[in-house]
């Protein structure tokens, strides 16, 4: 199993100083009172993630100049040259928004590094920018710092530009990458490794596709993972499967209403697991027994895309989505990764800014007061009647590790909570002292109403964090909660707020989406399906064709000559993946004879983030009908397959 070896390397160091420090806020006399830990524990570097509940990934690359989602690799190294470019922008904001991290996408998929790497000459030394003197890292670095925030890096493991990318060396290089970012840029808190790895490319100019086994072709256990603990201890592991964190299962930022922080990879085929090598089946929930602590990670971009894309300025995610996002992320027990994109100047859009700082006006005032302060308690039972070290008081300090427990035979705890006054609230939020584990099955939540207690809400899976939003607005002066587990609990954290309302306004650009009625398919060499679905206005449904060999396409009369500025492609909404289309040409035509392609390419990550395709022409054009040929599908093994629509949409004037 892979993780055998990273097991043993990651309980060298920093797992026996959690060990040593677990309870390390009660006094001495009550430690060998505290309950045993239950499962599986997070290290030191797994508990300062936790703690931080919220970071930025920025992706900035020159794929930004190109107006693409995923970089071919092919992009002149000097096309990067963010004449405006500011990190300290880009932190603050972050910071504005109740962040408390920033990755740096120091190398995408394209295989361009933001820093003057030794490795290839596809680096920012061959930019204008900064006269080919600048370290893009290094400034985000700082910036990060002066915002008091930590500082992570994110290294493709799959490169577009590399011409050994399948061969030895690329991987000797790739390691090479990390020890350089790990060297000179300080502690970092999180090593982020994408799942993506192979694929088509320019690889050095060959055009071609090239295929890993990517559970053996970057040693991960062997070699690359072990570089991590010794050179950056206090930085958490992410990939699909960890060894730390793991990948939620999706790019919508949300987790399972239960999501354990426990985990046990698995291949499919009962083989070694590794990054994208695994039975996803517990991504987003987690194993209620699982093996190892690898909690999940929510990421989902800002705007539609992770790259910035001028057409998306109107998509940004607004206050109120941000704080949803925030509930199912940090509030099931996962971290929030939110995806900056600077624009070509090297900056946010005002939009961007806006939202973050609405969404952290939100948050500050969400949680500024908590109506359980002031409380008392009556609990059914306090470990060993000492209540001065494990009494519920604990709950409401600011130490999240302090902790009312229980003895060892009860595991089926109440607590009645007085408040101090009456309080109406929307918004309950529990923790538990996951230095001893994640104990805790469920908790019911009753409230006095009409001198009875009425059930209000209940949930699983507490773990280091957990916020459970009401659909109404509750009033009371008296709250219960009924704890279940399967051995004594340690709850650290109980509270109960109002969620927050915050203005929000954003700079707004049209686009128009021409009227589909009188379209009508002259031409079509799909088979199968209705593809009137594909423009029925209705997200729900979508075009599936047989599976028939590619590429094919399909042309279409719109009844009369139009000016037309760009096109989207809709994935189907239903979560399957099968028939997401992954490269496209798209023609015009004025007669229906002579045709012009406007707009070609590939929709990257179509699979983790089947959103809308937008694509813009690089200049308006006049045409009566539009041509779309599917050269490929996302994930497919041959040439054939169904293909899926879900909405097409031509823009124009």
């Amino acid at each position: 199993m892979i993780f055998d070896n990273v097991t043993k390397l990651m309980f060298l160091g920093v797992v026996a100083v959690v060990g040593l420090t677990a309870g390390c806020n009660s006094v001495d006399s009550a430690k060998s009172d505290e309950p045993s830990p239950y499962g599986p524990i997070p290290t030191a570097a797994q508990l300062n993630w936790h703690e931080l509940e919220m970071y930025c990934l920025i992706h900035f690359t020159p794929t930004t100049f190109q107006n693409k989602e995923w970089g071919f690799g092919d992009a002149p190294a000097d096309l990067f040259n963010p004449k405006h470019f500011d990190a300290n922008q880009i932190a603050a904001a972050a910071k504005a928004g109740g962040f408390n991290g920033l990755i740096s996408v120091a190398k995408h998929h394209d295989g361009y590094c933001l820093w003057p790497t030794k490795t290839t000459d596809y680096n920012i030394s061959r930019s204008p920018w900064r006269e080919g003197k600048g370290d893009m890292v290094k400034e985000f670095m700082e910036a990060a710092h002066k915002q008091g925030m930590q500082f992570g890096v994110y290294v493709s493991a799959w490169d577009r530009n590399f011409p050994a990318y399948g061969a030895p060396e690329y991987a000797d290089a790739y390691r090479e990458q990390l020890r350089e970012l790990y060297g000179n840029y300080g502690p970092l808190f999180v090593s982020w490794h994408d799942g993506a790895n192979g694929g088509d490319g320019y690889y050095g100019g060959a055009n071609e596709t090239r295929r890993i086994d990517r559970s053996t072709y970057y040693e991960w256990e062997e070699k690359t993972w072990p570089i991590t603990r010794e050179m950056q201890p206090t930085a958490v592991i992410f990939s699909d499967i960890g060894p730390d964190i793991r990948w939620v299962g999706n790019e919508k930022g949300e987790a399972a209403e239960t999501s354990w922080a426990t985990f046990t990879p698995v291949a499919p085929d009962g083989g070694k697991p590794a990054p994208g090598h695994i039975d996803e089946r517990f991504l987003g929930s987690g194993q209620r027994n699982g093996k190892y602590w690898i909690p999940a990670e929510c990421d989902v971009p800002q705007r539609p895309g992770w790259f910035y894309h001028p057409e998306q300025d109107n998509d940004v995610k607004t206050p109120d989505q941000l704080f949803d996002l925030y509930l199912k992320s940090v509030g099931r027990g996962a971290a929030f990764n939110l995806g900056l994109a600077p624009n070509t100047d090297g900056l946010l859009h005002p939009n961007d800014v806006a939202s973050l700082k609405g969404f952290g006006e939100k948050l500050h005032k969400t949680f500024a007061e908590n109506f359980a302060s002031g409380a008392s308690f009556n609990a059914s039972n306090i470990r060993k009647d000492k209540e001065k070290h494990f009494g519920p008081a604990n709950l409401l300090d600011d130490d999240r590790y302090s902790y009312w427990a229980t003895n060892d035979d009860v595991t089926q705890p109440e607590l009645v909570v007085k408040l101090k006054d009456e309080a109406t609230f929307d918004l309950i939020r529990l923790r538990e002292n996951i230095k001893l584990g994640q104990r805790l099955d469920s908790v019911w939540i009753d409230v006095w109403q009409d001198e009875a207690w009425q059930p209000l809400v209940m949930a699983t899976s507490i773990g280091s964090s957990r916020l459970i939003p009401l659909k109404e607005p509750v009033t009371t002066k008296q709250v219960r909660l009924r704890l279940f587990a399967p051995v004594a609990i340690a709850l650290s954290d109980f509270g109960l707020f109002k969620e927050a309302t915050v203005e929000f306004a954003t700079q707004i650009t049209d686009r128009k989406a021409l009227n589909a009625s009188a379209w009508k398919i002259v031409d079509n060499s799909l088979d199968g399906g209705d593809p009137a679905l594909a423009w029925d206005g209705n997200t729900n449904t979508h075009w599936l064709t047989n599976e028939i060999g590619l590429p094919k396409r399909f042309s279409v009369d719109m009844g009369s000559l139009q000016t037309l500025t760009g096109m989207g492609y809709l994935p189907r909404q239903d979560g399957e993946a099968a028939g997401l289309v992954n490269r496209y040409v798209f023609e015009t035509s004025v007669d229906g004879s002579q045709w012009q392609a406007v707009g070609s390419g590939e929709f990257s990550n179509i699979v983790a983030n089947p959103i809308l395709q937008f694509v813009e022409f690089a200049k308006p054009v006049q045409a009566r009908y539009f041509r779309f040929a599917i050269e490929s599908v996302a994930n497919a093994s041959t040439s054939r397959s169904v293909v899926s629509i879900a909405e097409f949409t031509v823009y124009g004037k």
